[in-house]
Order: C-alpha cells, then sequence, then structure tokens
C-alpha cells in the first residue's frame, strides 16, 4: 500500500470515527486498516491516533495531518482527471453535506439526472441544518442558505432563494392580517435561531428598495426548518421562509402569505470549499448541475403573490 492508499486510509479512520467503521467503510478487513495506519505513523514518525477501548480521537499530529492529506488527496485526483482525454466521464466519490429539506425536498428527487450525467460518481450526501467544519468532518462541497460567517471557507454563489411570510389560516383570524411591516411588532412570530440559546434573526423586508430589519415578538424559538413549519401549521405565529418550503402549504390553504407588497429580500444560496484546490472537476460538475436544480425557485415568489 503506497503513501496515498495510507492517507486514504487515515481520513476514514478520521473522518468514521474508528478502525472498524473505516474497514467497513473502505470494504476491507480492520487488520488491514490497521496496518495501513500504523506503517503510516512508522513513514512519518509520529503518532497519529489516540486509542482507547472504548474511542479513537486525533493526536495533535494526526490533526495536523488532516487537512494537509485531504488537500494532497484532492490533488492527486485532479492530477489524474487533468490528464484523461477532453470529455473522459467523472469518477471517485464525493462528499457533500446540504441543509436538511433542501436535500430532502430538491436534490434527492434530481439525483437520478446527476447519476445519468456522471455514472462514474459515487455520492455520499449528509444533511443537517448546522454549519458543519469541512475539513473535520471530510466534507469536500456544503451548500450554505444565508449569510456566510467570515471563514477561509471559497465560496461560490449560486442564487437568492425567494422568500415569502406567511402563517395560519387560524392565526390570520384570531389575530387579524398584517397590511404593513409597521403592524408586525403587534403579531406573534415564530422564531429561527441557528444555534441553541442563540439570537434569534431579525425579520428583515425591502421597501422602496431599502432594507428594513425589526426584532418580532414570539412564544417560540426553534432551530429547525422542519419544526419551524409546523409551529406556522399550527398557528403558533408568523414566519419567513423559502417560497419552495411552502408551496404545498400556500396551495391547499393550510398556510397563508402575507404582506406580499412588500418584498422579502432572497436568502444567498452558496456553494462552498474549504480549499481553492479542493475545486475538484467533479465539485465543479456538482455545483453546476445543482444551480441548475436550485434555478427556478429562485424566481418563484412573484408566483404565489396574490
Amino acid at each position: 500500500m503506497d503513501l496515498l492508499d495510507q492517507l486514504r486510509v487515515f481520513l476514514r479512520v478520521a473522518h468514521g470515527g474508528g478502525f472498524s467503521a473505516a474497514a467497513e467503510q473502505l470494504d476491507m478487513p480492520r487488520p488491514t486498516v490497521s496496518l495501513a495506519v500504523q506503517r503510516l505513523e512508522a513513514r512519518l514518525g509520529a503518532r497519529l491516533f489516540s486509542r482507547t477501548t472504548r474511542r479513537v480521537s486525533l493526536t495533535a499530529d494526526g490533526q495536523a495531518l488532516l487537512e494537509r492529506a485531504a488537500v494532497l488527496l484532492a490533488d492527486a485526483q485532479e492530477l489524474e482527471q487533468q490528464f484523461r482525454p477532453q470529455g473522459a466521464a467523472l469518477s471517485g466519490r464525493l462528499r457533500v453535506d446540504l441543509p436538511s429539506r433542501i436535500a430532502r425536498r430538491l436534490v434527492a428527487p434530481a439525483l437520478p439526472d446527476f447519476f445519468e450525467r456522471h455514472p462514474g460518481v459515487t455520492l455520499e450526501l449528509g444533511s443537517s441544518d448546522r454549519a458543519i467544519d469541512l475539513v473535520q468532518e471530510g466534507v469536500d462541497c456544503a451548500l450554505r442558505v444565508g449569510e456566510l460567517a467570515s471563514s477561509s471557507l471559497v465560496a461560490r454563489p449560486l442564487g437568492q432563494l425567494a422568500v415569502v411570510t406567511c402563517a395560519s389560516p387560524g392565526y390570520l383570524q384570531r389575530h387579524g392580517v398584517p397590511r404593513h411591516p409597521d403592524e408586525l411588532p403587534r403579531h406573534q412570530a415564530v422564531q429561527y435561531a441557528a444555534t441553541a440559546g442563540g439570537r434569534p434573526a431579525p425579520w428583515e423586508w425591502l421597501e422602496q428598495g431599502q432594507l428594513h430589519g425589526k426584532a418580532m415578538p414570539g412564544r417560540v424559538t426553534v432551530g429547525n426548518a422542519e419544526t419551524y413549519i409546523a409551529c406556522a401549521l399550527a398557528g403558533l405565529g408568523l414566519i419567513q421562509v423559502p417560497a419552495y418550503d411552502v408551496q404545498e402549504h400556500l396551495a391547499s390553504g393550510a398556510l397563508v402569505q402575507v404582506l406580499g407588497d412588500c418584498a422579502q429580500p432572497g436568502m444567498a444560496v452558496h456553494l462552498v470549499v474549504s480549499h481553492r484546490r479542493h475545486l475538484s472537476a467533479r465539485v465543479q460538475a456538482f455545483g453546476s448541475w445543482l444551480a441548475g436544480v436550485l434555478e427556478p425557485h429562485f424566481r418563484v415568489a412573484a408566483a404565489l403573490q396574490p
């Protein structure tokens, strides 16, 4: 087993949380995985993992190797692709992380088209509503919705998701229909905070081309898109949400759009990678395909307004 193969095993142990999980994922005997790591440690003259009966964790040296190894393997894969004939089919594994509802509602149903275009690519698709550490979790690229925090990530803007404000008919019957943002302080909102204990995001709208924001009162704060919409359906308050996410509820009347004359700013969507050298042909192909899947939902708000 050469150095690159040993590094692949090392990364799988680091990201999979142990030798047994890595062996299963790599379809290798566990002793082979252990031997590959031992030989890599001997080659580098450093201990990469702390091993106990219950868990395996990276040492300081292992942590330092983690990002370097990922970059080295990405460069090696890119080098292979560079010298293949023009138009040759892509191949290899791609690890992607997406927001859970985008993964379930938009991307998963469209994946047969991606695999028809790129049959040699295998995909590991993670879905969560938290901003994961791409290097720590061994992810090639991730989709981020909303304002990006300052970081070393390389971001490719894909567009902006259209946003609507809506509530259940029962809520509107009890509290009235807001006709203008000035009426919002008299209403309740379902609050959304990206992290536990975090400050809820302010409500925003555009008026005469100017962006305005307002802190909304609310009795419940959530950190998950599924729960956010469920609270609105239960009549707990107004929500601001990407239009694609509530299309069927608006169509059925379970939710009603309000403030249609006051445009909400779109939610920026970026594809992020941990390093410029990770922009492999597979990542570029997936990013272009994903932009095509999402693009219709960047324009849907106007059609939903009364």
